[in-house]
């Protein structure tokens, strides 16, 4: 299993002059960190007038950026926004393969079509158009990087024949994935042969079923690209301390703001019917209905022990880390940058994961501590 961080770019209340400035360059040096550790990639939403839950509005910006100050670490789209009133097809085909030029071969491309109305609604997509805008773009893209020249005839985009470029330098092209937040799109991924995205936080013992869907259905994909990337990848909230009740004083506040953040975020789609989208408002209907979402310390020692979040000492997080694994996921997406959490407690986390944790469960982690050891004692 490899480690990778996600972000949202995020803060929560109170904010001050220049905070967004703060989070931004923060993060840029928290991933140089991980780069340095040996993390396998990191993962950035893009998001629009989220106010709070995200500031990633323009994450192939920062990718460029991030492109430049690190040599291994991967830059994953977790994800891009594919229904044409967010991005027009050929536009996310011509900025991945740049960053791909940019960051020498190092793109994931992860794609969605956004789970709030608050995004649907300002960019105004018609929430029920989703679903089909994000399937024709995303059988059209892979073939605007491996085709000389490319046209298209689709229900929500047409094109003339033109030549696409540039082209990315990951042959055929880079690895594909999708945000599966919710059950059913677990089975479309597979059917679709590219890699499932599990944003939807919840207790890993969920996930081992939604991993055998995925892997039931890639079995017989049709896939959309020139290759089938049949990879999985969970989420959870992440902060690791020398102790435990360290880390859980840093981690309540954090998950608290998750929580009722994530029921602000569907609370939307709980008053009306969206096709589609049912299952968010059930999530929110659900999140309405339990009223106070602030965990007691008790109830956050019990998420702990089961291994619902990656809070505690690195032999904590260590445990929770084989939980994950046992699921048969890929990859750990840990959301590091939470809430409020301080800068230097995010570097604390990512520096004890990575020389912890990650050495005795990812392979290349531990090829590459071995190698920085072994150069060490030269």
């Amino acid at each position: 299993m490899e480690f990778a961080l996600q972000y949202e770019i995020q803060r929560s209340r109170p904010h001050y002059e220049g905070f967004m400035y703060d989070i931004y360059h923060q993060a840029t040096e928290q991933v140089k960190l991980a780069d340095r550790l040996g993390y396998h990639s990191v993962w950035t939403v893009e998001h629009h007038f989220l106010s709070e839950w995200s500031y990633s509005s323009a994450p192939e910006v920062w990718y460029g950026a991030l492109s430049q100050v690190t040599s291994r670490i991967r830059l994953g789209h977790g994800i891009c926004l594919l229904p044409i009133p967010f991005n027009h097809p050929v536009r996310v085909a011509e900025r991945i393969a740049v960053l791909d030029i940019m960051s020498n071969g190092r793109v994931e491309f992860g794609s969605g079509r956004s789970i709030t109305e608050q995004e649907l609604g300002g960019f105004q997509v018609n929430p029920e158009d989703s679903r089909p805008m994000w399937e024709e773009a995303v059988a059209a893209i892979p073939k605007m990087w491996t085709q000389p020249t490319f046209s298209w005839d689709g229900k929500y985009f047409k094109m003339p024949e033109r030549e696409i470029l540039p082209k990315p330098i990951q042959k055929p092209h880079p690895p594909m994935w999708v945000a599966a937040t919710q059950p059913s799109t677990w089975e479309v991924a597979g059917r679709k042969g590219i890699g499932a995205l599990g944003f939807g936080i919840a207790d890993a013992s969920i996930l081992g079923g939604l991993v055998k869907t995925y892997k039931d259905a890639v079995r017989n994909c049709e896939p959309v690209g020139a290759f089938v990337n049949d990879r999985t990848a969970a989420a959870t909230v992440c902060v690791c301390a020398p102790t435990r009740a360290e880390a859980k004083e840093i981690a309540k506040d954090a998950i608290d703001f998750t929580t009722r953040k994530a029921a602000d975020l569907f609370t939307p789609f709980a008053k009306q019917e969206v096709k589609g989208y049912e299952y968010y408002k059930k999530m929110a209907e659900l999140a309405v209905a339990s009223g106070d979402y602030r965990l007691s310390m008790d109830d956050l020692e019990k998420r702990i022990e089961t291994g619902a979040v990656m809070v505690g000492d690195p032999e904590d997080c260590l445990r929770v880390a084989k939980i994950y694994e046992t699921t048969g996921i890929d990859m750990l997406l840990m959301l590091v940058q939470v809430g409020a959490v301080p800068h230097d407690k995010v570097m604390q986390t990512i520096d004890l994961i990575g020389k912890h944790v990650m050495p005795k469960l990812s392979s290349s982690a531990k090829s590459y501590q071995d190698g920085l050891a072994a150069a060490a004692g030269r």
